[in-house]
């Protein structure tokens, strides 16, 4: 895979494909790949980032721009996600999505996603308005 790696640039990116949750900054994209555990996984028109801890892996966040949606990006980003956590001896993988994001919600339900819980007003749009999220989870066994 191939695509951008400056935490500007990947924060453009997240801009343009985020209004809830909000969309991350470049300190905090550079903050996040320095944790530990961390990494990150990039395509021409998205990225995505990773943590595994502990046998436990996370998607922290998968952006892709608008303009490059529906083209199997997200898919790749997310089969790649899975491919490292598997090498990095991860045992489940967890991450969480807006409740209203039909979209994203169904590419981690085809990558085998099951939904394992709800945090009620989680997520709050730019007017206010309360989104659960839904996490996710998958057996990587």
């Amino acid at each position: 895979m191939t695509g951008q790696t400056d935490p500007v640039e990947l924060a453009a990116i997240h801009a343009e494909s985020f209004t809830v949750p909000r969309p991350w900054g470049a300190d905090e994209i550079a903050g996040t790949l320095t944790q530990p555990g961390s990494f990150l996984l990039t395509a021409a028109d998205g990225f995505l980032i990773g943590r595994v801890i502990a046998g436990e892996a996370e998607l922290l966040t998968l952006a892709v721009r608008p303009a490059g949606r529906r083209r199997g990006t997200g898919a790749l980003l997310v089969g790649a996600f899975l491919d490292a956590s598997r090498v990095q001896k991860a045992e489940r993988a967890f991450l969480e999505v807006a409740a209203d994001n039909a979209a994203a919600r169904a590419l981690y339900r085809r990558a085998g996603f099951s939904e394992a819980g709800r945090r009620r007003a989680y997520y709050r749009t730019p007017d206010g308005v309360a989104v659960d999220a839904i996490v996710m989870s998958l057996d990587l066994g």
